[in-house]
């Protein structure tokens, strides 16, 4: 039995099944290719993995085996454009050679087409700047190996070739890639470092957030603290794994969330007393997350490539306003001699 309706976002349908007892014991993937037209199997195994579909309230895995009476939830964008049209986007070539392409992607830009954004993304930017990209991902996303946040910047691989997107992918599966965040979070981080590792999947009350939950997806961070200022922690993050919003989620349930993060930022933003500081985390219209660094074997050398992006200019002067107002404060201080 299936139902079929729109979620609160028009760009988005929802699909809502009740396994038969005739259907139990089905593979997850294989019931929602039998009932969901126009979806192919290779992108219903991403909404699968991206924790989009939902078996009786949990994620589940493409071979999971269904039961009598289980209730499947999914969302899945509206069908998106049939092609991508090349735009002249400027972009940081941070390494290429004939199989793959480094890019330092600014904030702001789109990884790729989705719904609402058909335009004006990473990926149209590639199709113009690059004759030869793999189309393993789909035409929507030539040479997308991983995605990293609109709103975030930093290091993208992206791939030429099928061979190398498909020993790239599998590095990243096998978590053998390097990735490390630079992230500005609020509140004083009271131990030097440490790791998170709590399940992410989407967040029932709102399905634009991600959200720790029971049974969702395991995820794996590791932290370490690179500078403290006054209520602020620079912090760098190394991630395990690669789920949407993750860094800005386990940062969100520590307690720390990121500054400039509207999403998960529970309006931490607003309670920075120094007024100055305020108006310019309120100006950077972005959340402070760069990735930094992004190592990984070379698919076909065999070579290990590690690649470093220094921080934007919009996030380097909030950090040196910070370092400004510590230099102030102990000029201020009668307990300090220089």
């Amino acid at each position: 039995m299936a139902e079929h309706s729109l979620s609160d976002t028009p760009e988005a349908e929802v699909f809502t099944f009740t396994v038969a007892e005739t259907e139990a014991g089905a593979r997850l993937d294989s019931y929602l290719a039998a009932r969901v037209a126009g979806v192919s199997r290779t992108r219903l195994k991403q909404l699968i993995e991206d924790g989009e579909v939902l078996v009786a309230g949990q994620t589940a895995k493409a071979s999971h085996k269904l039961r009598a009476g289980d209730r499947i939830e999914m969302e899945t964008p509206a069908p998106l454009l049939s092609s991508l049209v090349p735009e002249d986007i400027p972009l940081e070539i941070v390494f290429e050679d004939d199989a793959l392409i480094v890019v330092n992607k600014p904030a702001g830009l789109v990884v790729h087409p989705a719904a609402g954004v058909e335009t004006g993304t990473l990926a149209n930017a590639l199709t113009f700047h690059f004759q030869q990209l793999s189309g393993h991902a789909g035409v929507l996303r030539p040479g997308i190996v991983h995605r990293i946040d609109r709103d975030t910047s930093g290091l993208l691989a992206v791939a030429k070739t099928e061979q190398a997107h498909e020993d790239l992918a599998n590095q990243f599966r096998a978590r053998q890639v390097f990735k490390s965040y630079v992230a500005l979070a609020h509140g004083a981080v009271r131990e030097e470092g440490g790791r998170v590792e709590q399940p992410l999947a989407r967040d029932a009350r709102n399905r634009t957030r991600m959200a720790v939950v029971r049974g969702g997806r395991h995820a794996l961070s590791l932290y370490r603290v690179r500078r403290r200022y006054d209520r602020l922690t620079l912090l760098d993050v190394e991630i395990k794994t690669g789920r949407t919003h993750q860094i800005r989620v386990h940062l969100e349930w520590l307690k720390h969330p990121i500054v400039g993060d509207k999403v998960y930022g529970g309006g931490r933003d607003g309670t920075v007393q120094d007024t100055r500081l305020r108006a310019a985390i309120a100006a950077l219209n972005r959340q402070f997350l760069h990735a930094e660094q992004l190592g990984f074997w070379h698919p076909r050398t065999g070579e290990w490539l590690q690649f470093q992006a220094p921080l934007p200019i919009e996030l380097t002067r909030l950090l040196q306003l910070l370092e400004n107002d510590e230099l102030r404060k102990d000029a201020e201080d009668p307990r300090i001699q220089f």
